[in-house]
């Protein structure tokens, strides 16, 4: 710090303020230390910075002299971060322990759900949109398949109408998807998502307010492809499960039902449900304690397929229960499977973009970061989320795939073809 002082004021620097350092110990992701406490501030942590600050308060007293005509401020964050934590309500906080956005231990162990930063986006729109990838998902491909421009997302098309830069909904279709939510309501709830109902309660608005119309919703597709956070967050450690791995599938499944059921009174007819890709093969499965290394965490990717068998059963049911409609299994877990039988041609294990084993102990973007020169040769594109080129072959499998691949038709088929009016 010293030199770096030195050096801006040899560069003419004149107003310099050294600001301390806040009470690092009390930070929630101490949680994730081994032997800190839980229940208090990490003292050992606390006492160096405390060192640090009374260092920089020195420094603050030795630069007018060493550099005349200049002046030095020292800025306590730390005493004022100190007197929020003794008196949070004279300063407006509830809480002065918690995180307000992450999960786990004091909202300490997980981050909130967000790719709003760079690499993200970066092959194909250059900028990140938050689309937890390097650029296009499924349902970007679908709608290039079909001729129609990308759809935006609920809240931003929202938004634009709310301050006039939109007139009305979009009507080439809308994206409800909120990153890191689950099936049940009871996943990732403290990462900031929008939960699957709360997403089911944004298309019924739209439908009740007449913003699109019964023609519209008959002709759509409605893609469901939900689970892989909920059965990675079964095997969190700060998330001890209550219910067994059977159970918690079938609890799944039975939110599964209740959103088929509620999007085909609302009028969907054309409906494609997603099986989960193996989620036991992701870099991030290194974050989990007992899972391997050398090879897919079995115990999460026989939940899955109990999973994807109900997600297949519950397509066969559709058309009885709702005449007049029709739904397709896209088998993508089937379709992973393939690519990372082919090593060769995929670096299908590490991440392109994280850093640690495999690439999945940190997000990408995040301070320390490494990325791959070439991400289609990577079906990860982070510790979580596949690449855009995996993407692409998944969705030219679903748009014209054969049987093995999604069925009973694919997508295209389900696009054209005309439903009986019931």
């Amino acid at each position: 710090m010293s030199k770096f002082v030195d050096q801006i004021c040899k560069l003419g620097a004149r107003r310099i303020a050294l600001i301390s350092l806040g009470p690092v110990g009390c930070i929630p992701a101490r949680a994730l230390l081994p032997s800190a406490p839980i229940d208090k501030c990490y003292g050992k942590m606390n006492r160096m910075v405390k060192n640090y600050n009374v260092g920089l308060e020195n420094l603050v007293k030795r630069i007018p002299i060493k550099y005349p005509s200049s002046f030095a401020v020292y800025g306590a964050v730390y005493k004022t971060v100190q007197n929020f934590r003794a008196n949070p309500q004279s300063y407006g906080f509830s809480d002065v322990t918690n995180a307000c956005c992450g999960d786990g231990t004091l909202g300490g162990a997980l981050q909130c759900a967000q790719a709003d930063f760079p690499p993200y986006g970066s092959n194909f729109f250059h900028h990140p949109t938050g689309r937890f990838t390097n650029g296009r998902t499924v349902a970007d491909f679908i709608s290039q398949f079909i001729g129609i421009p990308l759809q935006r997302p609920f809240l931003e098309a929202q938004l634009e109408l709310v301050n006039g830069s939109r007139k009305e909904y979009p009507s080439n279709g809308i994206n409800f998807a909120s990153a890191g939510s689950g099936v049940l309501s009871t996943t990732n709830q403290d990462l900031g998502v929008t939960q699957i109902q709360d997403q089911i309660q944004q298309f019924k608005t739209l439908v009740q307010q007449n913003h699109i119309t019964k023609k519209q919703i008959q002709q759509s597709l409605f893609f469901f492809e939900s689970g892989s956070n909920d059965i990675f967050s079964y095997f969190y450690p700060f998330d001890a499960p209550t219910l067994t791995p059977d159970a918690y599938v079938q609890a799944m499944l039975a939110q599964g039902t209740n959103f088929v059921d509620q999007i085909c009174k609302l009028g969907a007819r054309r409906i494609a449900l997603f099986s989960l890709g193996p989620v036991g093969c992701v870099p991030a499965r290194t974050l989990l304690p007992g899972a391997p290394i050398d090879k897919c965490y079995g115990k999460m990717n026989k939940m899955v397929k109990n999973y994807n068998m109900g997600l297949e059963s519950l397509v066969k049911i559709i058309p009885t229960k709702y005449p007049g409609s029709f739904a397709v299994f896209g088998d993508v877990y089937k379709i992973v499977q393939i690519f990372k039988a082919n090593p060769k041609r995929y670096d299908a294990t590490n991440a392109c973009c994280g850093d640690g084993t495999l690439g999945g102990l940190l997000q990408c973007g995040k301070e320390g970061y490494k990325i791959c020169a070439k991400p289609n040769e990577y079906l990860f594109w982070d510790y979580f989320h596949p690449s855009e080129h995996t993407y692409n072959l998944i969705s030219k499998a679903l748009w014209n795939g054969i049987h093995t691949r999604i069925r009973p038709i694919n997508l295209k088929t389900l696009a054209n073809m005309t439903l009986t009016q019931h």
